[in-house]
């Protein structure tokens, strides 16, 4: 029996990590792994996985909605414009994680972000890049890596377009939460979902 995997009482087979906690449990099911290419949504995931470095997912997914709030619905366009008293203002925000270097580079990659679009390119395209090939799988989670040269390459990239906090750890925590990559384990109810909706998608080009 593989106790990466647990069955809930709905009777829903998921990766152990997915039924740990209902705010997992739901993040799990419905959001990670599944493909996006909505910028919106790339560039919040993005920013999220920058302020986790160093903390639980956990902490970052119930802080969520303030982080929401205080970041305009993570619109890079109004983030780009937030200035000195905005960094201070969000300093003392409670509700999120008040770290200076992450905040403060939340602003600057919104700045990079519409320099791109200035420019006619998209997070999408260059993000999707890097999608590696479809391995057949993870049965546990022992063989979930930390980083890939794929991650690593995405995340040198990132950096020399001027992102911060996007190391090669984080860029593969975002890969696979807007699922670039399917790392739920074999066996998982969500896999095979997952799975399809890639197969499916329209891959963005990178321009």
């Amino acid at each position: 029996m593989n106790d990466d995997l647990e069955t809930g009482t709905d009777g829903v087979v998921r990766c152990r990590w997915g039924a740990s906690t209902p705010d997992y449990q739901s993040y799990h099911d419905d959001e990670w792994g599944r493909p996006t290419t909505d910028e919106r949504t790339l560039f919040e995931k993005m920013c999220l996985e920058g302020f986790q470095s160093g903390l639980s997912w956990l902490t970052i997914l119930r802080k969520r909605p303030a982080f929401r709030e205080v970041f305009a619905d993570f619109d890079a366009t109004t983030v780009a414009e937030y200035d000195e008293a905005n960094v201070e203002q969000l300093l003392d925000d409670a509700r999120i994680i008040r770290h200076r270097g992450k905040i403060e580079a939340t602003i600057s990659n919104a700045r990079c972000l519409r320099s791109l679009w200035d420019d006619g390119h998209t997070l999408a395209g260059i993000l999707w890049s890097f999608e590696p090939p479809e391995p057949p799988g993870p049965e546990r989670m022992a063989e979930v890596p930390a980083a890939t040269p794929e991650s690593t390459a995405l995340s040198k990239e990132l950096k020399r377009l001027g992102f911060r906090f996007v190391g090669p750890t984080t860029a593969y925590a975002a890969m696979q939460a807007m699922g670039v990559v399917n790392d739920h384990l074999i066996g998982c109810d969500a896999r095979t979902p997952c799975a399809r909706l890639r197969n499916d998608l329209d891959r963005p080009q990178r321009t």
